[in-house]
């Protein structure tokens, strides 16, 4: 295809650009093209859909702010018809992107059938996703004296928004849906600093304080009343290898934190190791050993040292 309106010498450059482009060696590592002809996900409609599903859990702080109660049936059911909607046609495109990458053979018309039985599933928990993240607003507004009301937690911190991404991500997770998880953590991700892998299991009472920085990995365990502090980060060692050389999938590698315990800003924990219960993990600490219950994780104090005479280090 010869590229119009340049003048020669561009545009065989641009030319010569396109071609190599489309050269099949240089792009078929990174193509996609579904099996049935079936779009990507729509992150777009995702977040649509995810955002509809906050003004459900959190009447009246998203969406229609003057929501009253005897709306709230006609508000929430006329959302959740939507959001069924929505979320079935997306889970069909992640299970048709699965079907893709995996090579497994299955026909479009049972797609439409798994993808509405499971919204239909996932749905049916979102009673307890809320009551979970009523837990998370009580842990934020009793761990931090700066919050001044439940309503300022919830519409203010990104604690509160990322563990709604999560919540929702993760049920979608335990439900093998490909791809919708991610996508859902990753837009809390993008917009928090909080980086919450849609697999990792948090309990009730969840607080993260400020938050930027704080990475949650795949098969993390996090029971209740846990709170952490910014740039945490409860991640894996190196992982073993399968005999072609590939990284083994879906083996328990992160962090168990226990109930009550407290990590501070900047710890870095790392590998299945266990956090014993009422255990307090001070700042910038690299843990990659078990921590019994009831200990107190420290940094050596600092040393001072003093120069005299122009000397130095």
């Amino acid at each position: 295809m010869a590229i119009r309106h340049l003048p020669g010498n561009e545009g065989k450059i641009l030319q010569g650009i396109i071609t190599e482009l489309c050269i099949p060696q240089s792009y078929q590592a990174v193509y996609h093209r579904s099996n049935h002809d079936v779009p990507m996900p729509s992150v777009e409609v995702i977040s649509e859909a995810v955002e509809m599903l906050r003004t459900v859990i959190f009447p009246g702080y998203f969406g229609n702010s003057e929501i009253r109660p005897e709306t709230m049936s006609y508000h929430i059911g006329s959302t959740i018809d939507r959001v069924f909607l929505l979320f079935s046609e997306q889970v069909k495109r992640g299970y048709c992107f699965s079907c893709t990458e995996n090579n497994i053979p299955t026909t479009c018309e049972e797609c439409d059938v798994r993808a509405q039985d499971t919204t239909l599933r996932f749905l049916e928990k979102l009673p307890e996703v809320r009551r979970l993240l009523v837990t998370d607003v009580r842990a934020a507004y009793e761990g931090d004296p700066a919050a001044k009301s439940y309503g300022e937690a919830i519409f203010c911190y990104p604690s509160i928004y990322a563990l709604t991404n999560h919540r929702i991500a993760h049920e979608l997770y335990r439900l093998d849906v490909p791809i919708i998880p991610r996508i859902i953590s990753e837009m809390a991700h993008s917009r928090t600093g909080i980086d919450i892998h849609p697999g990792a299991t948090i309990g009730e009472h969840f607080f993260i304080d400020h938050g930027t920085g704080v990475v949650i990995g795949e098969t993390t365990i996090i029971k209740s009343n846990v709170r952490l502090y910014q740039g945490v980060t409860l991640g894996a060692k190196s992982f073993p290898l399968d005999e072609k050389g590939n990284p083994i999938k879906g083996i328990p590698r992160h962090p168990i934190v226990e109930e009550d315990v407290i990590i501070y800003s900047g710890a870095t924990i790392l590998g299945r190791i266990t956090i014993g219960r009422g255990a307090e993990i001070g700042g910038n600490v690299w843990i990659t050993h078990d921590v019994p219950p009831e200990t107190r994780v420290l940094q050596e104090k600092a040393v001072e040292s003093f120069f005299g005479d122009g000397s130095g280090i």
